[in-house]
């Protein structure tokens, strides 16, 4: 359901008075399931949540759980947890944790944004590094909702500034077409998005009048993964 066509005559009258447009609506709780696959084998199960934290921000979950190939071998599971404020639809950056456990391998990061002192910090395990912050910073998991968001508000080329482990990075995206994507969630006249700074191999297919979420996602750097849709629920 969308609000839209209840506050378009709203809308027209306010830009006949010389009014400023009424923001759309930031997303309210959420839970997104896919199925992921990596070299064309099913390899596991990613959640996605969205939920309230209180004090005005926001938890933004990925759990990926290995059910299939080698990660189910290796019993290789993936977590990230992000916590960020709305800087108007933008999910601004407060902290970010990343956390890979497998038979053979750990990994993890851990983010943090002082908004005051306008500094990053990420430590993976071998001391801290810092950087300036950027306002309407987000990083690579809040990546994909903030590019859904932009694409829900109608916009075709989309620069965001995302945090990643030495800077602040420029990244820049551009609708490239139009697709019929079937995933098991159904079948979507989806918007591409492909990354157009640098050759990354990412793309992700969106349905913005349906959710904010892509209903496929396909990325080949550090592995050919692809994310699809199988059912996603608001809460």
């Amino acid at each position: 359901m969308t609000i839209r066509p209840l506050l378009a005559p709203l809308l027209g009258l306010g830009l006949l008075l010389g009014a400023r447009a009424i923001p759309a609506a930031t997303p309210t709780a959420f839970t997104a399931t896919y199925d992921v696959s990596q070299g064309g084998q099913p390899m596991g199960v990613a959640t996605v949540t969205l939920r309230a934290a209180g004090n005005g921000e926001w938890i933004y979950s990925k759990d990926v759980k290995g059910t299939g190939g080698l990660a189910a071998l290796l019993g290789a599971n993936v977590t990230e947890s992000s916590r960020f404020r709305w800087k108007g639809d933008v999910p601004e950056a407060i902290g970010y944790d990343y956390q890979l456990q497998a038979a053979v391998k750990q990994k993890q990061r851990h983010l943090a944004v002082d908004w005051p002192k306008n500094r990053v910090t990420v430590d993976e395990g071998k001391g801290p590094q810092s950087y300036p912050a950027r306002p309407g910073m987000v990083e690579r998991n809040t990546l994909a909702l903030a590019l859904g968001l932009a694409l829900r508000d109608g916009r075709r080329q989309i620069t965001l500034p995302v945090a990643v482990r030495q800077e602040v990075q420029a990244q820049h995206f551009e609708v490239t077409g139009k697709e019929t994507v079937k995933v098991p969630a159904g079948s979507f006249a989806a918007q591409r998005v492909d990354r157009t700074d640098a050759d990354r191999g990412f793309s992700a297919w969106y349905a913005p009048g349906r959710y904010p979420l892509p209903v496929k996602l396909s990325q080949h750097d550090g592995g050919d993964m692809v994310m699809e849709l199988v059912r996603y629920r608001a809460d």
